[in-house]
């Protein structure tokens, strides 16, 4: 009877011993398959999912003032004098090397040169 009562014990304690890391586990069914996501892969893309979430508020688009001035000093202009703003674009008008008057139009979406002038 003894060894009945132990026997059932040690059944007990293995299943219970195996159900605990079945438990930290997830089923991720995706288009390769069914798959055995372990808890720290879990828990890292939801820390993950949550950060990106984060960044997806700030998100801008275009270019900058800033980057617009940087892509128009590449175009060869020294001195900067004004950025205007427009709908489309970033007129950055300033001075090159020699001295001459120049002017460069920057797409604000792409950032691409539109005319120097």
């Amino acid at each position: 009877m003894r060894r009945s009562y132990w026997t059932r014990g040690v059944l007990a304690a293995a299943v219970l011993a195996m159900a605990t890391p079945a438990m930290s586990q997830s089923i991720q069914i995706g288009r390769d398959g069914i798959r055995v996501v372990p808890q720290e892969d879990v828990r890292g893309r939801r820390d993950r999912d949550e950060r990106h979430r984060d960044d997806r508020r700030h998100v801008r688009e275009g270019v900058s003032e800033r980057e617009a001035v940087r892509i128009a000093r590449r175009q060869g202009m020294r001195d900067v004098g004004a950025v205007t703003r427009t709908r489309n674009s970033y007129r950055v008008a300033g001075t090159d090397r020699r001295g001459h008057r120049i002017r460069v139009d920057i797409d604000r979406d792409s950032g691409a040169v539109i005319r120097v002038r």
